[in-house]
């Protein structure tokens, strides 16, 4: 059969069509209309940080999934909403002249409103009662240098904020450099114990020389013994050149060594920390953590200092100089430890994008007179290693806190 269409018949097609295509022409400009005056309304909205022209996180977030999730793998997020941070500094009796950096007149207020966020889950947020709920009757210590009272100082502060401070204990004992908060409701402690190396530093060594003995052990790790949860660090000390080294000597198997290269101590040092775990911790009873090395932003050149720094390091050009060979070793040696054993808090990535989060000249209560009376701020040591509190140890606590009571 011919089908056979007449010219009428024609005419109402075309007329049909044409229809049809103004309909969809008209839908998809008014969709495009739409989707640019979004695009257009989005880039002209404020920004509302003050000291900030640009709102970004730093980091970018890693598109693979992955079975277990990595806390310690994230992106610093500007959140300028948050305005109160999680305790005040100037009511905690905790921190230190040098760390209280608001106390000390530091004015802005943008280093505490960046939160860390994991690439791949969500860290539970920090909850001092249950933390002190789950502590009951147990102890917490953090043993190292003073990155690790650094620490110790903000874990105080962020329980000691969560009760009542007539229900709270401290004590500084200079004999024993130790320094205890004790929660007494809950009947928990949190302890610091001074130990840059880990090992002995013998101060009266009979050849009248200060000597690292590499193979004994802090003397103070007799109170160490029994914790619950543990917390070490040690690099910072390591490291400190000329008038700032800390030893004449390594002793090592009875013998005094004046030359030894710095990574061949530090690691037989650790070693020896390693094999005092491993001989009288039981892991059922005791959780250990090593934190990882904090970064300093000190350079030899002074303009990559953190004294004049308001922003995050977003390039390596401004991120911190750290010893990664130590970082390296230390790594090497967790690894011999079944993960029951020891833990590692990986607190390197975050913190030195933070150059501005140190105390710098703040660190001094008189940094008006000080900075007044000089050219050369670099000679009044501004404060590069260290962190203000409230600050960046709190996310290490908070961390801390997510590693030991979450499965992640």
């Amino acid at each position: 059969m011919e089908l056979k269409i007449s010219m009428y018949d024609s005419w109402k097609l075309l007329t049909l069509g044409t229809l049809v295509g103004c309909l969809l022409f008209l839908v998809l400009d008014k969709t495009h209309q739409n989707i640019s005056l979004s695009i257009a309304r989005f880039a002209s909205l404020p920004i509302k940080a003050s000291n900030f022209n640009i709102n970004y996180s730093v980091g970018i977030p890693n598109e693979k999934t992955k079975q277990n999730c990595n806390i310690f793998d994230g992106r610093w997020v500007y959140k300028p909403e948050d305005r109160n941070a999680s305790y005040d500094a100037r009511n905690c009796p905790f921190v230190e002249e040098k760390m209280s950096c608001h106390k000390n007149g530091r004015p802005d207020f943008e280093f505490l409103k960046w939160r860390w966020e994991a690439n791949d889950c969500e860290i539970p947020v920090f909850n001092g009662k249950d933390m002190l709920e789950r502590l009951r009757n147990k102890r917490v210590i953090l043993v190292g240098d003073s990155l690790n009272r650094n620490m110790w100082e903000s874990l105080a502060c962020l329980l000691h904020s969560s009760i009542p401070s007539s229900n709270v204990q401290l004590r500084d004992n200079s004999k024993v450099p130790r320094l205890f908060w004790k929660a007494k409701d809950y009947n928990m402690t949190v302890e610091f114990y001074w130990s840059p190396f880990l090992v002995d530093l013998n101060l009266n060594h009979e050849s009248g020389k200060t000597v690292l003995v590499l193979d004994k052990l802090s003397p103070n790790s007799e109170m160490w013994t029994g914790a619950d949860v543990m917390v070490f660090n040690s690099g910072f000390w390591w490291v400190q050149p000329g008038s700032a080294k800390r030893w004449d000597y390594i002793e090592y198997k009875g013998k005094l060594i004046q030359e030894m290269s710095m990574e061949q101590a530090y690691e037989t040092g650790m070693k020896t920390w390693a094999n005092w775990i491993e001989k009288n911790v039981d892991p059922n009873k005791t959780t250990v953590f090593f934190r990882s090395i904090s970064a300093e932003h000190k350079t030899k050149t002074p303009e990559k200092w953190c004294y004049n720094k308001t922003k995050l390091a977003l390039v390596d050009y401004y991120a911190a100089v750290y010893p990664k060979i130590l970082v390296d070793i230390i790594e090497r040696l967790i690894k011999r430890f079944s993960k029951s054993q020891v833990k590692y808090l990986n607190i390197t990535k975050l913190s030195r994008y933070r150059i501005e989060a140190h105390p710098g000249i703040y660190r001094y209560k008189d940094w008006k007179n000080l900075t007044e009376h000089t050219d050369d701020i670099v000679t009044l040591r501004p404060d590069c290693s260290h962190w203000c509190l409230p600050g960046v140890p709190d996310t290490w606590n908070k961390l801390l806190y997510a590693s030991l009571f979450f499965d992640l």
